[in-house]
């Protein structure tokens, strides 16, 4: 070999080099996220500042990156086909091309991107300064927004000039990682998932359905009320007229006492409502809580798709999605989900499916039924006597205690397995 062709050698290994370093940067800086470089930054990692600066704009790292990456690859394919045909001829060039293909992947792109997987933070500290330095070198910049220009005029559409979030799930991620290694109480990541879910309830999961309302008649007497409303420990009530598929407005338990004290005890209750909120039962939750403080009130009344009342919704049922039950003196200790010793668990019918899920470590369906009582209800396919049972999602449901038309206590236990017919 000639001088020269020894030059081209030590070039296209430099080139095969720099494509691996390219592999390991590209992969370190998509799998880290922006919350993780602000915990490395908060550490005192200056490499770590510089990835939170850059994670602003992440698509123009990644852009560059790839064009390095390109541009590497491209042109030691080329000294490599020229070097292999001036030295062999057109069969050496096939055979060099299908080993530089074998190379390029396991060693220039499986392993770099496999070390940059397993070792995350790492890499990504590396590569920081570098990936700031191209990011921030005006020509690349300039070549960079012009081919992406010119993709976005062939390709019309701002696809191109998005780049990779940090989604829902990462954070998640994140506070159980966070959680696990001790950085973060088991209180406080339940808190953080609670939040999120929070974002995607609607009124309907938090109320208090209508079977469970304590309300008043509009003509009942000012002491009528006053004593329903001690006796169930409420300082508002709804009132309705004929049934409470009517209501009318809201009373206050301190209006009821002033009257009361005043010796109007025996007007009707009609006389002090004030005037209800009504929200559809498909309103999310987020949303009323917002209006809830903006506007200033406790309560509402959640109205199904026909009109009629589905329930009332209250302040501290919101708060009590995000930051659990929120029990005082006159709140019953009723546990949702009480684990029996024969490993079973007893649960109250209006216990939200998602708790059962996460008691049993599966994921029962909500989408069609929020509580565990309508979902046994739904397949049964019928009002369930005490003491029937069916299997799901290889359960065994079987309903303890029933009131009426309602289910008040559900035990769920792991269903057995049928033997074969025959044995």
């Amino acid at each position: 070999m000639s001088a020269a062709s020894w030059i081209v050698a030590a070039i296209v290994v430099l080139l095969f080099l720099f494509s691996m370093f390219l592999a390991v940067a590209e992969t370190a800086f998509v799998r880290m996220n922006r919350i993780r470089a602000l915990s490395l930054a908060d550490e005192g990692s200056k490499a770590a500042r510089k990835l939170t600066a850059l994670m602003e704009r992440p698509e123009q790292t990644l852009n560059i990156v790839l064009l390095l990456v390109l541009i590497a690859q491209l042109a030691s394919a080329t000294l490599i086909g020229a070097l292999l045909q001036a030295a062999a001829g057109v069969l050496a060039l096939v055979i060099g091309i299908i080993l530089q293909i074998v190379v390029f992947f396991v060693i220039g792109e499986v392993a770099p991107k496999t070390y940059a997987i397993q070792h995350t933070d790492r890499a990504a500290l590396r590569v920081a300064s570098f990936l700031y330095l191209i990011t921030n070198f005006p020509p690349l910049r300039l070549i960079s927004s012009g081919l992406i220009g010119l993709a976005n005029v062939i390709l019309p559409g701002k696809g191109l000039e998005q780049g990779p979030f940090v989604t829902e799930g990462e954070i998640r991620a994140l506070v159980d990682e966070a959680a696990e290694e001790e950085s973060i109480e088991a209180e406080e990541r339940k808190l953080i998932h609670s939040i999120f879910q929070f974002g995607d309830m609607v009124v309907r999961e938090a109320m208090e359905p209508r079977t469970d309302m304590v309300a008043i008649e509009a003509d009942e007497t000012i002491e009528a009320a006053i004593e329903r409303a001690i006796e169930g420990g409420f300082s508002r009530m709804p009132v309705f007229e004929g049934t409470t598929d009517t209501i009318v407005g809201l009373v206050y338990l301190k209006d009821l006492v002033g009257l009361a004290r005043s010796s109007r005890g025996q007007r009707p209750v009609r006389e002090v409502m004030r005037e209800a909120n009504f929200v559809p039962e498909q309103k999310r939750v987020a949303e009323l809580l917002r209006e809830m403080q903006s506007e200033q009130f406790h309560m509402a009344i959640v109205v199904d798709e026909y009109g009629g009342t589905a329930g009332l919704v209250t302040l501290e049922d919101l708060l009590e999605e995000i930051v659990g039950e929120i029990a005082d003196e006159y709140d019953l200790d009723e546990p949702r989900v009480e684990r029996l010793s024969s490993g079973a668990l007893r649960v109250p019918g209006r216990t939200p499916i998602h708790d059962v899920s996460e008691e049993l470590g599966i994921d029962l369906p909500d989408t069609e039924w929020d509580t565990v009582g309508g979902l046994v209800f739904n397949l049964l396919g019928h009002v369930p006597e005490e003491g029937e049972q069916v299997e799901f999602q290889g359960l065994e449901l079987c309903t303890e205690r029933v009131q009426g038309r309602r289910i008040i206590s559900v035990r769920i236990s792991p269903g057995l397995e049928r033997a074969p017919a025959g044995e």
